[in-house]
């Protein structure tokens, strides 16, 4: 996840008008001068984002002395609690710690969203991605992902692939595999990541899609085998297995991500303090040394850099969801 010199041009123009902003926004009052500030995590406690948003909370206390509070608010993908932010004061007391799915999947294929993910949010921070990873279980033949492939091409519709779920980055996955690779497979949705992974191990489904984080226990006890990983890059957790690009599956590029947003109208001045803060808490090693663990690729980036990130995403997104009929 790099960020182009048309990111750094944009950057250092928001940082422009950033600073022009900042005196004016001194004259008012200081932020953050009550409490707590509350990080809305749009799933249920124990997951990635979850996890995540209580790392970051409990250093941005420290830093803003402030008090943090992270409140699950879970229910449609993620989809109730983006919209309890959306419609939040934006006055830089309520953060979402939104994903892929509240910004980009989601807002591609449904019709009737709340919120408009393009216009009610001022992006804060990209925290990083999460690659996903195409796994069998140990009792299968397959070896890589072309043999995988390979197999669904003899057999059109006799594959099936198993993820978290409708509209997650893991189901986003298979079907952009599906596209790309040319070959008829079906989704299987689960309840969650620990179903679809106990049927895999059982044999009952011969592949899934799913985060490095929550297979790597299972490839280290030889319960599964990761053929490939989504992203265009290998990833640090899983450094020998492949990205799909390089298994002969040319563009593909998919990864979870996960971001700290504000409400739409959120001063200036908040979300760049925010930025600062969290770039400079992702610098402290304790916090690299375990973004790396949970398989997060981070890059400094800018509220600018991350916008134009996110119209890249929900772009592409549109166009996966639309060339695949895929409706969720």
């Amino acid at each position: 996840m790099k960020f182009t010199r048309r990111h750094s041009l944009i950057a250092v123009a928001a940082g422009l008008a950033s600073s022009a902003l900042a005196p004016a926004f001194a004259q008012g009052d200081a932020w953050p001068a009550k409490q707590p500030i509350r990080i809305v995590v749009p799933f249920a406690p124990g997951g990635t984002s979850d996890i995540l948003a209580r790392t970051l909370g409990e250093k941005l206390q420290a830093a803003l002395k402030q008090t943090v509070v992270i409140e699950n608010k879970a229910g449609a993908g993620g989809v109730i609690g983006a919209d309890a932010v959306a419609k939040a004061a934006p006055d830089g007391y309520t953060l979402l710690l939104g994903t892929i799915s509240t910004h980009a999947i989601n807002p591609a294929a449904k019709p009737n969203m709340p919120y408009d993910a393009g216009k009610d949010f001022a992006p804060v921070w990209l925290i990083g991605s999460i690659s996903n990873v195409l796994l069998v279980g140990a009792n299968q033949p397959y070896k890589t992902a072309q043999d995988v492939i390979k197999a669904a091409k003899a057999e059109p519709g006799k594959m099936v692939f198993g993820s978290a779920g409708q509209g997650t980055s893991q189901h986003m996955s298979g079907e952009t595999l599906r596209l790309l690779a040319g070959i008829d497979i079906t989704h299987v949705p689960y309840k969650g990541s620990g179903p679809a992974t106990q049927d895999l191990i059982a044999g009952q489904i011969p592949m899934t899609m799913d985060t490095a984080l929550v297979a790597l226990p299972h490839i280290q006890a030889g319960k599964i085998r990761a053929l490939a990983v989504t992203s265009a890059r290998r990833t640090g957790v899983l450094p020998d297995v492949p990205t799909l690009a390089e298994a002969g599956v040319a563009g593909f590029d998919v990864s979870s991500w996960q971001a700290l947003f504000a409400p739409a109208g959120t001063p200036a001045a908040i979300v760049q303090r925010l930025n600062t803060e969290l770039a400079n808490i992702a610098a402290q090693p304790d916090i690299k040394a375990r973004l790396a663990s949970l398989g997060v690729d981070h890059s400094a980036n800018t509220p600018a850099q991350f916008n134009d990130y996110l119209v890249l995403e929900r772009a592409k997104w549109v166009k996966i969801i639309k060339d695949g009929k895929i409706q969720l």
